[in-house]
């Protein structure tokens, strides 16, 4: 790993990376009381805001990615500050489905928690940069 690595920025990098990953990997089919419309799957989920499976595999993909560019930037810090502007960008997108169906927002708030991780990684990485 880095040395002196900020401890903020390797805790945000690990619990965002592993949150991703089990959202996509682990309970990509179970039902959570996180999922729009209360839904029980992901694919379900991206039906109930009007996306098709085609869009739910990119941003599949793009997730998984970011999780693995985090997880690697622990040692390769220059993939940090891209992975967490895409994902500021893919978590926007989901809060803004979470209103579009007019979902409580209980159902928000893993959207808007996982995108004031990656907005603070987002600077958080722009500092080290420097």
């Amino acid at each position: 790993m880095v040395r002196g690595m900020d401890m903020l920025q390797f805790a945000l990098q690990v619990i965002v990376a592993f949150g991703l990953l089990n959202v996509w990997l682990l309970r990509a089919n179970r039902p959570t009381r996180y999922r729009g419309r209360g839904v029980g799957s992901l694919q379900q989920e991206f039906a109930a805001y009007g996306l098709s499976v085609p869009v739910m595999r990119i941003v599949g993909a793009l997730k998984i990615g970011v999780a693995l560019a985090l997880l690697l930037g622990l040692w390769i810090t220059k993939l940090v500050t891209p992975a967490a502007v895409v994902l500021t960008g893919l978590m926007l997108g989901a809060f803004f489905m979470h209103l579009k169906v007019k979902d409580p927002w209980a159902r928000s708030l893993p959207s808007l928690l996982m995108l004031g991780m990656a907005v603070t990684l987002v600077v958080l990485g722009g500092r080290s940069d420097q």
